[in-house]
C-alpha cells in the first residue's frame, strides 16, 4: 500500500516522539513491503514564529492533500503564561480539527500486565482494564459562542451541541462496542445540563438500533470517581467534548503514565493521529520523553487503512519493551539510561527481527540498533 502521510511535529518534545514513529513506520513499510510518504508542516508555537498564526494555509493544505495526518504536540509556556496573548498554538489544534471536520477523537485505554505495578492504583483495581473513549470533538463548549464584557469582568462560554452531531459519534461508538464487549456508558450532566439532557435523549433513541449493546449513563462527576474505583466496569465510553477531554487524561494515570496513551481523530474524510500527552517543554530535548503514545497512534493510523497484522507487529514490540524495561524514565527506575531514541530503536529493530529471541539489551543502552 502506498500512504502519504503529512507530518505536523509541533513543539515541546512533539518533534522527538514523532520522529520514533516515523522509524517505526518506516520498519514496517520495508517489512510489508508497503510505500509511506511523509511531508512536514508547521503547527503551533513553532508555526506562529515563522508565519504568525498556529496553523498556517500551507499547512492546513498538506493536510487535506494528503491521506492521513501523524500530529506531536502543540503548546508553549510563554502563552500558557500570559492570560492577555490574542494568538495561541493551542488555536491551531482547535482549528485543524475544525477545517478537517474530526469529529470523533478516540482514545483506547489499556492496563498492561508488566506495568500494573507502576499505576498508583491498585493492581486489584486495574488488572485487566480495556476502554476505549469516544469524545466528540468539534462542539460543544470549546467551539462555542465566547464573550467578555466591556470591563473584562464578566466572561461567558455557551455549550451547544446539535442531534447530528451527537448521532454521528454515538454511532460510532455503538459500532465499537459490537467489536468489543457490547457495552456503551453515556457520560454526562443530564441532571444540570440542557445540552445533557438532549445528548441523553438522542443517544437513547439511537441505541435501539443496537439492541445487544448494553447502554448505561453516568453522571461525569460520578464517572470521575468509577474510573478509579472500578475502571474495569467500563467498555466504550462516549461523552462531549470537555467531559471526554478530562476524563481520557484521568484515565491515562491506570496505565502508570499518560506517554502510554495515543488517539485518532476522525471524521467523513479526515483522520489525525496523536498521543494525548501535552508538549511537556520541560523535557524538550532531554532525551526523556516517552515515544510509545505517538508510535501506537502510528499503530492506529495503520488500523485506519485496515493493516491490523502491521499495527499488531508494533504492539507486540511495544509489550516487548514494556517486558524488557526498555522505557524512558517515567516508567523506568532501574534503567534510567535508557532515552527516547534508544526507545524508539528497539521497536524498530524488534520489528525488523521479530523471531529473534537473544535480544542484545548492551546494545540498546550503548545507543546502537543492531540486534545480534
Amino acid at each position: 500500500m502506498k500512504l502519504n502521510i503529512a507530518v505536523l511535529p509541533g513543539d515541546g518534545i512533539g518533534p522527538e516522539v514523532t520522529a520514533q514513529a516515523i522509524k517505526v513506520l518506516k520498519a514496517i513499510a520495508m517489512d510489508f513491503d508497503h510505500s509511506f510518504h511523509f511531508t512536514y508542516a508547521p503547527v503551533g508555537s513553532t508555526a506562529i514564529d515563522s508565519h504568525g498564526v498556529p496553523l498556517p494555509d500551507s499547512t492546513l493544505e498538506i493536510c487535506k492533500t494528503n491521506d492521513a495526518i501523524l500530529f506531536g504536540a502543540i503548546g508553549d509556556p510563554k502563552y500558557d503564561n500570559d492570560p492577555s496573548a490574542k494568538v495561541r498554538p493551542e488555536q491551531g489544534l482547535l482549528q485543524l480539527r475544525k477545517e478537517l471536520g474530526l469529529f470523533a477523537n478516540i482514545r483506547p485505554v489499556k492496563a498492561y500486565d508488566t506495568l500494573v505495578s507502576k499505576s498508583p492504583l491498585k493492581k486489584k483495581i486495574i488488572q485487566g482494564t480495556d476502554i476505549s473513549i469516544y469524545r466528540e470533538l468539534t462542539g460543544g463548549i470549546y467551539f462555542g459562542e465566547k464573550q467578555i464584557s466591556d470591563d473584562g469582568n464578566t466572561a461567558s462560554d455557551l455549550c451547544q451541541y446539535s442531534r447530528h452531531e451527537i448521532e454521528r459519534i454515538s454511532h460510532l461508538a455503538f459500532k465499537a462496542a459490537q467489536s468489543r464487549r457490547n457495552k456503551v456508558t453515556l457520560i454526562d450532566k443530564a441532571n444540570v445540563l440542557e445540552s445533557s439532557r438532549l445528548w441523553r435523549k438522542v443517544v437513547t433513541e439511537l441505541a435501539q438500533q443496537y439492541p445487544n449493546v448494553t447502554l448505561e449513563f453516568l453522571f461525569v462527576d460520578n464517572a470521575a470517581m468509577q474510573i478509579i474505583l472500578n475502571p474495569k466496569q467500563f467498555d466504550v465510553i462516549l461523552t462531549e467534548n470537555m467531559f471526554g477531554d478530562i476524563i481520557s487524561d484521568e484515565a491515562s494515570v491506570i496505565g502508570g503514565s499518560i506517554g502510554l496513551l495515543a488517539s485518532a481523530s476522525v471524521g467523513e474524510k479526515y483522520a489525525m493521529f496523536e498521543p494525548i500527552h501535552g508538549s511537556y517543554p520541560q523535557a524538550k530535548d532531554k532525551g526523556i520523553a516517552n515515544p510509545v503514545a505517538s508510535i501506537l497512534s502510528a499503530a492506529m493510523l495503520l488500523e485506519h487503512f485496515d493493516l491490523f497484522d502491521e499495527a499488531e507487529v508494533i504492539k507486540d514490540a511495544i509489550e516487548k519493551s514494556l517486558k524488557l524495561h526498555i522505557t524512558t524514565p517515567d516508567l523506568n527506575t532501574k534503567y534510567d539510561t535508557i532515552s527516547t531514541t534508544k526507545v524508539g530503536d528497539f521497536i524498530e529493530d524488534y520489528i525488523n527481527n521479530p523471531d529473534d529471541t537473544n535480544l542484545n539489551f548492551t546494545n540498546i543502552h550503548l545507543g546502537q540498533s543492531t540486534i545480534i
